[in-house]
């Protein structure tokens, strides 16, 4: 008898340790779902969250390019405004007249250009230039990197 209650001790013990060693499987498979599911759920946050980011970012761009440009108009009539007044009050025969009108045709042209073309418009006429001249644009950078330099140093 005691023979069999030890073999039937043992059968206990193997069927035991199966149980837990399923329990054990079970639980494993059960937190390597949890934690995929976790882990898609926060990848698809990251998504919204990098999209709605992309798009803000967008926004903001696009406000701050209307902002820059309807400023770029206002300078442009204020600059075509001046010249007009300097028309208007300067001095208007000798010497002094024909300088005056002069200067302002360059202020009216100049804040027609600006008001017209706007920010993206002078980025790309200073885009040709540069390229059909490089090597004096490049001078001029260094020139006027070297003047910023020494301003700022002071």
């Amino acid at each position: 008898m005691a023979t069999i209650a030890k073999t039937d001790w043992k059968a206990r013990e193997q069927g035991l340790a199966a149980g837990v060693a399923d329990l054990a499987d079970q639980v494993v498979q059960d937190v390597s779902d949890t934690a995929r599911d976790a882990a898609q759920v926060l990848a698809d946050r990251a998504k919204e969250a990098g999209a709605a980011a992309v798009k803000s970012a967008g926004q903001a761009a696009s406000y701050v390019s209307k902002k820059a440009e309807a400023a770029t108009s206002a300078v442009g009539s204020g600059i075509e405004s001046l010249g007009d007044s300097l028309r208007q009050h300067g001095p208007r025969d000798g010497a002094m007249g024909t300088c005056t009108a002069e200067v302002a045709k360059s202020l009216e042209s100049t804040g027609h250009y600006i008001k017209h073309q706007g920010l993206s418009g002078i980025g790309e006429d200073l885009t040709n230039l540069i390229r059909r001249h490089p090597v004096p644009a490049l001078l001029a950078g260094i020139a006027a990197g070297y003047l910023i330099a020494r301003a700022t140093r002071r």
